[in-house]
């Protein structure tokens, strides 16, 4: 319980640092094995919560982009926009759905 509650304090840029130095840290390779495996196993819990925090994201999306009735909508993706945004989802007139 005391992970769940560490975890949720801290921000996912905060968490994937962490994850980040983990991975430095065995790539070096000059660490003994006990304190090797101590790390791997912190990388993997890391991992977890950063992948956890990413589908709770996914799914807060998703309802956000849903229409009147509850169906998703889909917008497209255009990666040669400036940040590759999220192009907006038209309705069958060309309007923006939002």
């Amino acid at each position: 319980m005391k992970k769940t509650t560490e975890a949720r304090g801290k921000s996912f840029e905060t968490q994937l640092a962490a994850l980040e130095r983990v991975v430095r840290e065995l790539e070096r390779g000059d660490l003994p094995l006990e304190e090797s495996l101590k790390l791997f196993e912190e990388g993997v819990r890391l991992s977890r919560e950063c992948q956890e925090r990413l589908n709770q994201a996914e799914r807060r999306i998703e309802v956000l982009l849903r229409d009147s009735e509850g169906r998703p909508v889909l917008g497209e993706f255009d990666e040669e926009d400036a940040g590759g945004r999220f192009a907006p989802p038209l309705d069958d007139d060309g309007e923006d759905v939002f």
